[in-house]
């Protein structure tokens, strides 16, 4: 069974669309605090669609730091993502073709990768180029709003906005986790990997400077230990949906 339906697409979008607004109305904020013409800040955020790696980027644009260290933090925050997009493809149907995985692939998000993941079902190009479309716009135009508000919004708020992501990460996890044992156990696991990293003396340090290598490392071990103790069943062949 596929689903491809593009509005289907859009309608699972539309709430991480609305996420994105505030997140990158924080971000065109900062951007424009640091010097940062309105253009230049949605320009990145039309050609990047990653919060930490933007936020990264923002004092080494504002300050005249190095192309080398630029692009060696945008490599080690998002490596993640070529972990998810190499996930993501097993669940593309068969009519997703190599330039629509590469278009796609542009908008797969933390967030729009959980959502196709959690499909019981396979995705198809029409579902995909829905879901990543919402997202887009929202995070373009938030960043265009937040650029054109400068500096107005007194700084508990702008920290305020900071902390919106991690609700929609909460949002995406928690109801599959209700639903399912091993999905719940394994995000524990993660959690768990997560802090060890964080609190214990030896291991606090390791990745100081390449906190993107600590999210890699637990997502795969928890990922490969749940994969082998609770493996998901083959899954049925079925009719396409709505296309």
């Amino acid at each position: 069974m596929e689903q491809n339906n593009f509005f289907a697409g859009i309608k699972d979008g539309f709430p991480v669309c609305l996420g994105y607004l505030s997140v990158s109305f924080a971000f065109g904020i900062t951007a424009v605090g640091m010097g940062l013409d309105i253009w230049q800040a949605v320009l990145i955020s039309m050609l990047n669609v990653t919060s930490a790696g933007q936020v990264a980027g923002l004092p080494i644009l504002a300050y005249g730091g190095s192309f080398i260290e630029l692009a060696s933090t945008q490599l080690v925050i998002n490596s993640r993502y070529a972990l998810m997009s190499i996930s993501l493809s097993q669940k593309m149907g068969k009519n997703v073709s190599f330039l629509d995985r590469f278009l796609i692939s542009f908008v797969n998000t933390d967030e729009v990768f959980a959502i196709a993941t959690s499909k019981p079902m396979n995705v198809g190009k029409r579902y995909m180029y829905g879901l990543t479309l919402t997202p887009f716009l929202g995070w373009s135009f938030g960043t265009f709003l937040g650029a054109l508000a400068g500096n107005i919004l007194p700084p508990i708020i702008i920290a305020a906005l900071d902390i919106a992501i991690f609700g929609m990460f909460i949002a995406i996890i928690v109801p599959k986790a209700r639903e399912e044992k091993p999905v719940l156990l394994c995000v524990l696991l993660a959690i768990t990997l997560s802090c060890i990293f964080e609190f214990v003396p030896a291991l606090n340090n390791l990745f100081a400077n390449f906190s993107g290598f600590v999210v890699i490392i637990c997502a795969v071990v928890a990922s490969l230990i749940f994969a082998i103790v609770a493996p998901l069943p083959p899954e049925t062949s079925g009719e396409v949906s709505e296309k």
